[in-house]
C-alpha cells in the first residue's frame, strides 16, 4: 500500500484558498478566500453559474493547478509540497477524475481505457485487471470490455470513465459536469450510479454541475457566490 494512505487523517479540507487569472491587461479573481471541509465519505455538489469558478476550485482540490493563496489537505496532507513526481504518484492514487468530456482513448478497448491510470506507476496486473472488470461489471458494461469507445453510446462511455476514475481505489472523487453533455435519462442513468457508486466505493464525492435534479441527489450542497463557497 503506498504512503499516501497511512495517515489517519480521512476528508478535505480547502482554507482561504484564492486564484486569479490574467485575461488580456485585467486581472480576475475567480476565487477569493474560499473555504471547504469534508470528511472522508461524504459527497456534495457544487453549483453556480458559469464562469463562477467551480471548474477552477475542482482543478485546485484535484491539483491539477496551483492557488495563489490558501491550502488545500487531502488526508491530512498537503499535496502541493509534493515534489512533482510524488505530486504524480499521489494524483494518481488518491484522486479520481470524471470530465463532461469522457476523454477515453478511441484506439483502446473499454478495458484498456479503464486500466490505463493503473500503468502510470506500478500495480499488480491481475489484480488492477480484476478490479477494472469488477466495476465495468458494477456500470453494467460486462459485455462491452473489448468494445472501442466509438462503439458506445454516450452514457457508456461515461460510464467508462467512471469506472476508470474508481480503479485505483481514490479516496477523492472529483466530477466536473458528469452528465452535462447527456440527454434527460441518460444523465438521470449516469447520476443514480454516481450515487450508487459512492455509497459502494466510500470515497469522498464532489460534483460540479449545473443540473439542479443532479445537485439535489447530495445532502450538501454548496453554491460560488463571489468567490466564496456558501451553503445551498
Amino acid at each position: 500500500m503506498s504512503s499516501e494512505h497511512t495517515t489517519n487523517d480521512s476528508g478535505l479540507s480547502v482554507q482561504e484558498v484564492s486564484k486569479s487569472f490574467l485575461l488580456g491587461e485585467e486581472t480576475v479573481r475567480v476565487l477569493d478566500g474560499a473555504n471547504l471541509e469534508m470528511t472522508g465519505g461524504e459527497a456534495a455538489a457544487i453549483v453556480g453559474p458559469s464562469g463562477s469558478g467551480k471548474s477552477t476550485l475542482l482543478h485546485l482540490i484535484g491539483t491539477l493547478d496551483r492557488p495563489d493563496s490558501g491550502s488545500i489537505e487531502i488526508d491530512g496532507r498537503d499535496p502541493l509540497a509534493l515534489p512533482e513526481p510524488q505530486l504524480a504518484r499521489f494524483r494518481n492514487r488518491c484522486i479520481g477524475f470524471v470530465f463532461q468530456d469522457h476523454h477515453l482513448l478511441p484506439q483502446y478497448s473499454v478495458l484498456e481505457n479503464v486500466l490505463l491510470p493503473t500503468l502510470a506507476f506500478r500495480h499488480d496486473a491481475p489484480a488492477a485487471r480484476d478490479r477494472a472488470a469488477e466495476l465495468l461489471r458494477g456500470v453494467g458494461l460486462e459485455h462491452r470490455l473489448g468494445h472501442r469507445p466509438a462503439e458506445l453510446s454516450g452514457g457508456e462511455r461515461q460510464r467508462v470513465a467512471v469506472a476508470r476514475a474508481l480503479v485505483n481505489r481514490p479516496s477523492l472523487l472529483l466530477c466536473d459536469e458528469p452528465t452535462g453533455s447527456l440527454d434527460s435519462r441518460t444523465a438521470e442513468a449516469v447520476s443514480d450510479l454516481l450515487v450508487q457508486l459512492h455509497r459502494r466505493e466510500g470515497a469522498m464525492l464532489i460534483v460540479v454541475t449545473h443540473s439542479p435534479d443532479l445537485a439535489g441527489r447530495f445532502e450538501r450542497r454548496y453554491a460560488l457566490e463571489d468567490g466564496r463557497c456558501v451553503a445551498a
